[in-house]
């Protein structure tokens, strides 16, 4: 919990659903409010599932030409702009894709090609995942260490598929399920508060000081772990209840109405 005297010196931002909407826009209260933060001195660190393309893309619109991030889930932190990895870690995902691909054949399976996109069995729905995509079978997908992996099962209810997925007992891996029939699949230990710790060591900034936005069970551990943790209003009761305090939606620009509290 915050104390009335606390304030941020490291605000760790997810994408998708914090810093923009389902659409991937970004509203100008959003874009503005966070160029505010960051001129008071604020360290601002992209924190989210998406690859470094996507990470780019959001620090595009948010106007930020420089700094550092978490990508891929706590998987791949770098600096940009130029684009300069320091930390990855990468797993062996063929015995969790086979045991999914059992119950669910038909599934697009992505892996990740860091800083440069995805390889993929077969083309996903439009705007899923960024960067260059390449067609492989599966086998060569997983036939080396990779940082992530996504199953999407498109035809297939979330619940349904999160239920499936959590039968299957992934013990070996951390994994996250999106609100749609999406698996992200990473390696044990890793979450977006494992890359954040890394971010922290480089800064010489201590967790307590660090505050977290997002919106997804991916940001659980990451509000779990940082000083003060707020979820989105439209996240999960789970994500809710671990955070320290919840705003408003994407649709509300609510991630605006937190990072105010410190302006």
């Amino acid at each position: 919990m915050t104390s009335s005297s606390w304030r941020p010196r490291l605000a760790a931002l997810d994408v998708d659903g914090t810093l923009v909407d389902w659409d991937n826009r970004m509203t100008d209260a959003v874009r503005e409010t966070v160029r505010e933060l960051a001129d008071s001195g604020v360290e601002i660190v992209i924190s989210t599932g998406r690859a470094i393309p996507g990470v780019m893309d959001a620090a595009a619109k948010l106007g930020i030409e420089s700094g550092i991030a978490v990508a891929s889930n706590g998987a791949v932190v770098h600096t940009y702009s130029p684009v300069d990895v320091v930390h990855t870690v990468t797993f062996d995902a063929s015995e969790a894709v086979r045991r999914v691909l059992e119950h669910v054949p038909e599934a697009l399976v992505a892996v990740e090609e860091i800083g440069v996109g995805y390889r993929v069995n077969a083309p996903f729905p439009d705007w899923e995942i960024d960067g260059t995509v390449t067609i492989e079978d599966v086998d060569a997908l997983v036939a080396e260490p990779v940082t992530r992996v996504i199953i999407r099962a498109v035809d297939h209810d979330p619940e349904e598929f999160g239920d499936l997925v959590h039968g299957l007992g992934l013990a070996e891996v951390n994994y996250n399920i999106g609100y749609t029939a999406w698996l992200d699949i990473a390696p044990q230990g890793v979450s977006k508060a494992s890359g954040l710790e890394v971010v922290c060591g480089r800064l010489g900034i201590e967790r307590a000081d660090v505050l977290a936005v997002g919106d997804g069970m991916n940001d659980y551990d990451m509000l779990q772990w940082a000083g003060r943790g707020v979820a989105m209003g439209q996240g999960s009761q789970e994500l809710k209840a671990v955070a320290d305090d919840v705003t408003g939606t994407v649709d509300d620009d609510g991630l605006v109405t937190e990072l105010r509290r410190w302006l």
